[in-house]
Parts: C-alpha cells; structure tokens; sequence
C-alpha cells in the first residue's frame, strides 16, 4: 500500500467503520469467560488485548512502534503509533466512536473488512472488556493534529470525551489499572511480558517493541527495559530458539508466500537433538493445539522430503519404513499464517479449524521447500540423513515402548513395586506423589492419606530427555515406573508419540523434592520429562510441584515454619520483640528425609493446609528455549540463566 492509499485509507477509517455487535454486561460478573482466568494469567491478558490493538494497526500497515510500561503501582501503558482510534460521532449508538470501542463488546473496526484484513486479539471483545476489568482507565487518542481525552471507572465513561490539545502525531495511549476486586494478583511479571513483545517482534518483522519496568531500579540506576526489534522474522526467531542446540544447517529454512489471500511465513531448522519442536501461529495467536495449518505443514514435509530421499536413492538400504514423526524429529519450526476470519476449535480454543488453510500451506512449503532441496543438496543429504536416523531409533523404541505398554497386562497389576499406591480407584480424586529417593519415600508412605495419595519414589536422578534419544527412554527404569504407575499409553495410528490420557489413574500429578540444589536439579529433569514426553499432562493442568517448608523457627515452647526468607526474617524479628533473640532456633530443611511422618503431612501433603504450584505452560516457545539451555550441553548461557534467576547467593552444594 502506497502513502497516498494509506492517507484515503486513514481518512476513510471513520465512525462508520465501529460496527457494534452486542453488550458488555457480563463481564464483570464472569471475567474468566473472556480472559481465561483471574490469576497471572487473565491479569496478563489484560496487557495482550490492548497491544493486539496496536497490532492490528501494524498488520494494516499504519503503525511500526508500541511502547508498554508497567508503573509504580502496578498500573500498565502502551501506546502506539498507529491511526488512533476514531473519535467522531457514531450515529447509531449517539455517542463518540471512542466510547463506542472502550465500552461495547464486538465494537470495532476489525469487523470492517475495510479497516482490517487480519487481526489477531479476541476478534473485538479486547479492549472493551480490558475497560470493563480495570479500576481505572485513561484512553488519549493523537489524530488529525488534536489530542482527545476520555476516563473510565470499572468500564463506565467519567465524562464524554473530549478535546485536551494539538499535536503534530497520531496514535493511541492506553493507561489502566486491574481491578483488584476482580484479580487475585496485581502485580505484573515483567519476564513474561516481555517474552509475548519478543514473540510479537519475531512474528511481525519490521516492529520496535519496548517495555519499561519502572518499580525498580537496576544496579545502574535505571528502570529495567527491553527494546525488540526482528529484521528477518521467522528465521531470527529459530536463531534464538536454537541458540543452545547444535545445528545441522548454516541457515533456517525460510518459507514466505501467499496463496487465496492467506499470507504464510514459515522457518525451520533441524538441529541434533531427538524432539520435535513445532510452534504454530494464526494472526500472532500462539496455537496450542495446532490446527489446520499445521496438518498441511507436516502433510507437505512429509511427502516432500519422502519423495527427494526417494528419488536420489538414499532410502533404498533402509529394511523397515520411515514416518512422519521421523521426519519432525529434531526439527525446530515456525509456521505463521494470517486469515480474515478465522475459527478456533478445540478444548482452549486455540486449534484453527478452517480447511481451506490446510491445502494452501501443503501447497506452498511443497513447492518452495523442493526449490531448497534441489538448490541445497548438501543440506538436503544432511536433513535425509538425520531422517534416517531417527527411523532407526524408532524402530529400536518400538520394542523398549512395547514392553511399557505390556506392563500393565502382565503377572499381578503390572504396577511399578516401590509404588504405595491409594485405595480410591476414582482417578479424578487420585493424586500421586514422585518422591526424590527411598528414604524421602518412606517418610511420605507414612504420612500420607492412604485413601487419595500414592507415593512412587525415585531414585536419584532420572534420565535428562533432552539429549537422550527415545528407545534409551523407554529403557530408562524410573522412567518405565512413572509411565506404568500413570497409566497412559504412548502412540496412536497418526502420531507414535502422542499420549493416551484415557486411563490416566491420578488427576494430581505432584513433584516432591529436597529444597536444595540436588532437589532442584531431579526437580528440573523431571519437569523436562513431562514437557518432552508427556506435554498433554502438563498442557490438562495434571502436574504439580510440592513446597516443603525451608525453616522451622523454636523459640521456646513456639514453633513455626516458613517457607521463604522474608517469612524467616520476620519470624525472627517478631521472636526478637518478644524476648532475647538468641533463644531463637532456626532448624534449615535441606532434605525431606529431615521432617518426620507427621511434619511433613502437616506442611507439605495435607490438602488443607499445603501449597501445591500448578504448573502451566505460559508461553510454549520461551518453555522450549528454556528446557533446551538447562538440559542441554551448552554451559555458559545454562551459568549466565542461573546467575540471573538464583534467589539467594548462599546455594546449597
């Protein structure tokens, strides 16, 4: 689009353009319908919708800087420099077009194929419903040379809106607090925040994105702050999500087109490690559970390599056939599609259901990814080659999972035997517990509710996934124990690796480890595990993390535990001001074996009393790049990670 269609375009983006579907009743009284949740994860939606706003401006081709700064008080600005949202008068509701946007569910100009062709966001609902959800909301729109002002109270309009000053830019600042009513947190996270800023620079090259902490200072004196900017999109993204892998190509693999008005990029890169790891996006939406576009990704990759290794003759040694997962192994991919209207399926919503997405990308990644074969035979023969392996692996696993799978029906229960396993046979009240060693295990054995929790102990360190290929997985005991004890099943007709949750025997799936260095390191392979192998059960909310307490403080016939070291200094202070502080005792849990039967109940099994950290996938790409940097063999940024998130400087050795 050239400048002057730009300029009819933004004079055209009127009033008119707000098309108004429905109201905005129910959100206050059911914000998790609209945002998920009223935890971390809803009060970070907040941030998404108004940013996807600006976005959506970008994506339209008027807006290339959003600027996000998280105040003192925990309240939140973006601003762009987009069009600026119309602030005219809007006939049909006989208000201004701001105030149409700002407090009208489905009020927007993404429903006007004239404003926007894509647009990510929750189609409309965003900022509305951001206004409905904060305490307070300041709106300023810089357009046509004035500066227009309009504030709100839980989603309620403070005055019309109105004329403040004149500028000589254009754009939309956005300035709101969570309602704290609503929300069980106010406080934002600025490592996740800036990980969806870095993921929309990546996925929208050509954007400066910057965020502005300014609740505290750095050691510099200054406010902590990114700025993200991608050149080459897609491929700058795989270089940063490969950063810590060893790469089997010079370069990713770019695939950029449009075909039936649906612009596709995807990047790719095969790298020596045994998982695959595919990210999915349709109008910067992070699509968990695939879709559409992902089943023609893997449908034209599939046939398209088979067809190369066929026709240059490198498979004909090979005694047994090769599959699709074969050829995803060690595969790092991007795929990011843009559709006009598209429809979302699946459990979270997030599975793009609309066919004609699926034929679109097998045609061009089969089309433009023969051109790179032929134009790279070298890295052609390297990716075969790699392919080649992986069916050889798989062919070895088939037996080692057989034999998994085979448990279950062999001599006795076919369950693992250090498993102490419950009564209750009701799955959705079963919660099991993997215990860091016997002695741990059999403290946790005497403790425990034997009616709901079962107890498998582990011993020492499992098998770390990320750099052990699938048949030693399966050959791994602790790991055969924790699959059995489970219950599921690994592989269906489409997909061997998939898991089969139907006959999962515990809904609670809890890691209970030493709180010291060993812990947090059996804590972590663990973990890797599940989000290697067994994602579903972490994406179903199944997986758990244990907190055993820290300290135990005696002063006198006074006790109490704690589980941080601001509740061990105010606990000391508070046994200071009661008497002398050296009748204080502090007793240091370094290993669950410390705390007898009863002790351990009490702090750390007891359902009514215990804390239990849900462990939930924010964000599926920074999960990925994480797991690789601390189970992989690079070193420096594993030590330089480390030294960054370490809480406290005396660790444990």
């Amino acid at each position: 689009m050239n400048d002057i269609e730009k300029d009819i375009a933004s004079q055209n983006y009127t009033a008119d353009n707000i098309q108004v579907l429905e109201g905005l009743e129910a959100v206050r009284k059911r914000p998790a319908m609209y945002i998920g949740d009223v935890n971390i994860r809803g009060l970070h939606h907040l941030v998404y919708e108004v940013i996807d706003n600006s976005i959506d401006e970008a994506l339209a081709g008027y807006c290339n800087k959003i600027d996000v700064v998280i105040h003192p008080d925990n309240s939140i600005t973006v601003v762009d420099n987009g069009r600026g949202i119309p602030t005219d008068f809007h006939e049909k509701e006989q208000r201004s077009a701001l105030e149409v946007v700002m407090t009208v569910l489905h009020a927007g100009g993404k429903f006007d194929k004239d404003s926007y062709k894509v647009s990510g966001g929750l189609h409309g609902v965003g900022v509305s419903v951001v206004n409905a959800l904060s305490a307070e909301l300041k709106v300023t729109v810089y357009r046509g040379g004035k500066i227009f002002q309009q504030e709100y109270a839980f989603g309620k309009p403070l005055y019309p809106i109105k004329e403040v000053g004149t500028t000589d830019r254009n754009g939309t600042q956005v300035t709101f607090k969570p309602d704290n009513t609503i929300f069980i947190t106010e406080h934002y996270d600025y490592e996740i925040l800036a990980s969806r800023l870095r993921e929309l620079a990546y996925l929208n090259k050509g954007i400066t994105l910057t965020i502005i902490d300014e609740r505290e200072k750095n050691e510099q004196g200054l406010n902590n702050s990114d700025t993200f900017f991608s050149k080459d999109g897609l491929k700058d993204f795989i270089d940063y999500l490969d950063a810590n892998r060893e790469k089997l190509m010079p370069e990713p693999i770019s695939i950029e087109g449009e075909k039936n008005n649906i612009p596709i990029e995807i990047a790719m890169q095969y790298n020596t490690s045994f998982s695959e790891n595919i990210h999915s996006y349709v109008n910067n939406i992070n699509t968990h559970e695939g879709g559409t576009h992902l089943s023609g990704f893997r449908r034209a990759l599939t046939r398209t390599l088979k067809s190369y290794a066929d026709k240059t003759g490198m498979l004909s040694k090979l005694k047994f056939d090769i599959n699709g997962d074969d050829f995803r192994e060690g595969l790092t991919a991007i795929i990011s599609v843009k559709v006009q209207e598209p429809q979302f399926e699946g459990q979270t919503k997030t599975k793009l259901g609309n066919n004609e997405v699926m034929g679109v990308v097998d045609q061009l990644v089969s089309e433009l990814l023969s051109y790179y074969l032929e134009e790279h035979p070298k890295e052609a023969r390297t990716i075969v080659n790699k392919v080649i392996l992986a069916a050889t692996a798989r062919h070895a696993a088939r037996k080692a999972r057989e034999l998994v799978q085979r448990k279950g029906v062999l001599g006795g229960s076919g369950l693992p035997g250090k498993l102490a396993d419950c009564s209750e046979k009701d799955a959705s009240l079963c919660e099991i517990y993997l215990v860091e060693g016997d002695s741990a295990g059999g403290t946790a054995k005497q403790g425990r509710d034997r009616h709901t929790q079962a107890i498998l102990p582990l011993r020492g360190k499992i098998l770390n996934v990320e750099k052990a290929m699938q048949y030693k997985i399966f050959d791994s005991e602790e790991i055969k124990n924790i699959y059995t004890a489970l219950g599921v099943t690994i592989g269906t007709e489409e997909d061997s690796k998939a898991l089969n949750l139907d006959k999962l025997r515990y809904y609670k799936i809890i890691i209970m480890t030493d709180a010291d260095v060993d812990g947090s390191h059996i804590s972590t392979l663990i973990l890797t595990f599940f989000f290697r192998c067994m994602k579903e059960l972490i994406e179903n909310g199944h997986v758990y993390i244990a907190t055993p307490p820290l300290y135990l403080i005696k002063k006198g016939s006074s006790e109490k535990y704690c589980w941080t070291e601001e509740e061990r200094l105010q606990i000391i202070k508070d046994y200071s001001e009661s008497g002398k502080e050296s009748g204080v005792h502090i007793q240091r849990y370094k290993g669950l074996g410390e705390m007898n039967a009863e002790q351990l109940w009490s702090t750390t099994m007891n359902p009514e009393t215990r804390t239990l950290r849900q462990v939930m996938i924010e964000n599926g790409t920074e999960a990925d790049r994480i797991f690789s940097m601390l189970m992989g063999d690079d070193v420096p940024p594993r030590r330089e990670f480390i030294e960054k998130n370490a809480k406290y400087a005396n660790i444990d050795v």
